[in-house]
């Protein structure tokens, strides 16, 4: 027979034959090539391999078997063997693949439904809140009022210097420079007082800001100008602020003065009610004084002349948590943070100053509603926007985007600073420093208020209102203009109809009268020039409410209980 083409070589007239008792073989499916172990018969031995086609089985298509001789017969017994081992590998690499699928799309899983990244986010923001409400100390806005010279740039800075907020190195420099003055009881109040100006003349023009800390609470102090030139600034302090702490001087003199009509006293009393403080601490201060000398008898009797006033201004002076009085020496620091010593005042009984502070009831603090902060100044600090206010509701964190109203912006908080301190979150009741961007300062007025872009806070012109008319010598028409000041805003506002009187009892006397005079509760209704930012006193006090202030002197007080908006007529 010719020659087998490679599977092997015999003898002349002999046959080629496959030896079915030989062992049975298997494909090495790990390897690259299969080697077959078969013999040519029971006498001879095994051919020798040459070239491509010597034996070996090359499962990759480079070299395939001759299809001429010796083919290999895959249909006897010992194919069927080998069939199975083949079948069954591939079926296991196939199950394989099949089992491995499963684990590849959990591995790759497609990104969470849009539902439930909303509810991760929003239980972040809520475990987040959690741990903003339990931050360290709460913090409390205080601002000192009265009258001029009562002493409340003293009592300031020496509260700032009993809880170490200023040094003894820095107040022996206040002390020598008020020295060289002739003014060494000075050395207190120029912790605050720091322009040259107010240094010169002993008189606050600006409402000055410090903060001081207690054990348990942190203080901001406003420090507000009692010259009544400056009253506006006084009402920026008030409107920040969660206690008024009113300032009496008992010298034989200075408080009659204060307290006669046309002294800040009563104007200052007035203004931090309709402003919306709501603890009022009254200082009777310079005990200490040689005309008093911690006399009981002076100390009772500024108690009982202020008492029917701050009641009749609005003042709860019953119960004893809206309205509290002490008596303190500011250049002395009796009873400031110690107690006043029984050998000096042996009829005062209470708490010191910052005792007191330290447990006055904590003010509401508005969590759940959104977001409102009116802005009362702004600066460029290192190229960035810096915005100053008051947060009344909600929270500010860092990276929020929110919008600021009137004038529609869309801006991004990219800092939060409370008292010089970097803070991720702000909280309902602090000062904050804002930084910003989207927006420059010079398109910023004071009055815009920040809030969320979900829920604005809407810009009017046109409102009703209930107001007090408490001091205005001639009689008030339709046509009348005045400043109105509401939060931290200031702008002209004019008198545009009179729609009834009310008596004590808020009952309608009189419908639409043609003038009102003083000492007259009159709903009237009020445009501005521009739009601003406001809310009615039912739904948000702390936009709600405003003054009126003509000729140097406050004229009226009120509350918005209604929000014209005729570009909605116009659409519908």
């Amino acid at each position: 027979m010719a020659d087998n083409d490679g599977w092997g070589a015999a003898g002349d007239g002999q046959e080629v034959k496959f030896n079915a008792d030989a062992a049975e073989f298997n494909f090495n499916v790990g390897a690259s090539e299969f080697v077959p172990t078969f013999s040519m018969g029971d006498d001879e031995p095994a051919p020798a391999q040459s070239g491509p086609a010597g034996g070996v089985l090359d499962l990759s298509g480079a070299s395939k078997p001759k299809a001429a001789g010796g083919v290999l017969d895959l249909s006897g017994g010992a194919s069927k063997a080998e069939e199975k081992p083949v079948e069954e590998t591939t079926k296991a690499v196939e199950n394989l693949k099949v089992e491995e699928k499963p684990a590849a799309v959990e591995k790759v899983s497609p990104a969470p439904a849009p539902a439930v990244e909303e509810e991760e986010a929003e239980e972040e923001e809520l475990e987040e809140e959690e741990v903003v409400q339990g931050r360290g100390k709460k913090h409390i806005n205080i601002v000192f009022i009265g009258h001029v010279d009562a002493g409340k740039s003293t009592i300031s800075g020496h509260i700032l210097y009993a809880t170490g907020m200023v040094d003894d190195r820095t107040l022996e420099k206040f002390e020598r420079e008020a020295k060289a003055k002739n003014r060494e009881s000075w050395k207190y109040a120029w912790a605050l007082d720091i322009t040259d100006q107010e240094r010169a003349k002993g008189k606050t023009e600006e409402c000055g800001r410090a903060a001081f800390e207690t054990e348990t609470r942190q203080f901001t102090i406003l420090d507000a100008p009692g010259h009544k030139s400056f009253v506006p600034h006084m009402i920026g302090g008030a409107s920040q602020a969660d206690i008024a702490v009113l300032v009496i001087s008992a010298r034989r003199g200075e408080f009659e003065t204060g307290f006669e009509k046309g002294g800040q006293t009563r104007e200052h009393a007035v203004l931090a009610k309709t402003a919306g403080v709501r603890t009022l601490v009254v200082a009777i201060n310079k005990m200490d004084d040689p005309t008093v000398e911690w006399n009981k008898e002076r100390y009772d009797e500024c108690c009982t002349k202020l008492t029917p006033f701050l009641k009749a201004s609005g003042w709860n002076t019953k119960s004893g948590d809206d309205v509290i009085f002490m008596p303190v020496s500011g250049l002395s620091g009796q009873n400031l943070k110690d107690r006043v010593g029984k050998d000096i005042a042996p009829w005062h009984d209470g708490p010191s100053l910052i005792e007191l502070l330290d447990t006055i009831k904590q003010p509401q603090a508005f969590y759940d509603m959104p977001l409102r902060m009116p802005i009362l100044d702004k600066h460029k600090d290192m190229g960035s926007t810096i915005i100053i206010g008051k947060i009344e509701s909600g929270i500010v964190k860092k990276g929020q985007k929110v919008l600021m109203m009137p004038n529609n912006a869309k801006v991004e908080v990219m800092g939060v600073n409370l008292e010089g301190e970097d803070v991720s979150v702000g909280e309902p009741g602090d000062n904050v420093r804002l930084k910003i961007k989207g927006i420059e300062e010079e398109e910023i007025k004071s009055g815009y208020v920040l809030c969320p872009r979900t829920e604005p806070v809407r810009g009017c012109r046109f409102f009703d209102a209930k107001l007090n008319i408490l001091d205005f010598q001639s009689i008030m028409c339709p046509g009348y203009s005045s400043v109105c000041h509401i939060h931290a805003c200031q702008e002209e506002v004019t008198l545009t109809g009179l729609l009834a009187t009310l008596d004590k009892k808020g009952q309608v006397v009189q419908k639409r009268p043609k003038f009102v005079k003083q000492g007259q509760t009159v709903v009237g209704r009020f445009r501005f020039a521009r739009q601003l930012c406001m809310e009615t006193f039912k739904d948000f006090p702390q936009l709600g409410r405003f003054m009126l202030r003509d000729e140097g002197k406050t004229i009226a007080i009120g509350v918005v209980t209604k929000l014209h908006f005729p570009e909605d007529k116009k659409e519908s």
